[in-house]
């Protein structure tokens, strides 16, 4: 079978499982505070951790060694990433997490989008299928009825 930790698969999953306990997590400990301040208190943990596991592994690199590019992205994404985050609290803040999970997962739509018309990526028609089924299921969970 071979190393798992090797495949991407194996951490997307990961990534998927505890994406999930966050969307769990996050409702319970929104429900008493700011959104906004939930979200602070989330990115402080989130920059703790990754500053543990860069020490721990003696992963650190020099920031000037980062490309300009590369650093104009990375701080694009991390925009991103807030808005996101302060997004995603708010919804949490206001509706049920079975619902508002399932629609934050419609970036995997959008990133299917924007990867075709931006990276030159290519999927499949039965990946469109998958990508639509994403769309319609997320949708359909979302669904007060």
């Amino acid at each position: 079978m071979g190393n798992l930790a090797g495949h991407w698969q194996v951490w997307a999953v990961l990534s998927a499982a505890f994406a999930a306990l966050t969307a769990i997590f996050a409702k319970i400990g929104v429900q008493a505070v700011n959104p906004d301040l939930a979200t602070f208190i989330r990115t402080i943990v989130v920059i703790l951790a990754l500053g543990t596991i860069l020490t721990a592994t003696g992963q650190w690199q020099r920031p000037a060694a980062v490309p300009g590019r590369s650093w104009l992205f990375l701080v694009l994404s991390g925009l991103a990433t807030g808005a996101s985050w302060v997004c995603y609290f708010r919804a949490l803040k206001l509706g049920d997490a079975a619902r508002v999970a399932p629609l934050d997962k419609l970036s995997v739509v959008m990133v299917a989008v924007l990867a075709a018309l931006f990276l030159g990526e290519r999927l499949s028609g039965l990946n469109w299928l998958g990508v639509g089924l994403i769309a319609g299921g997320a949708i359909l969970v979302a669904w007060k009825g």
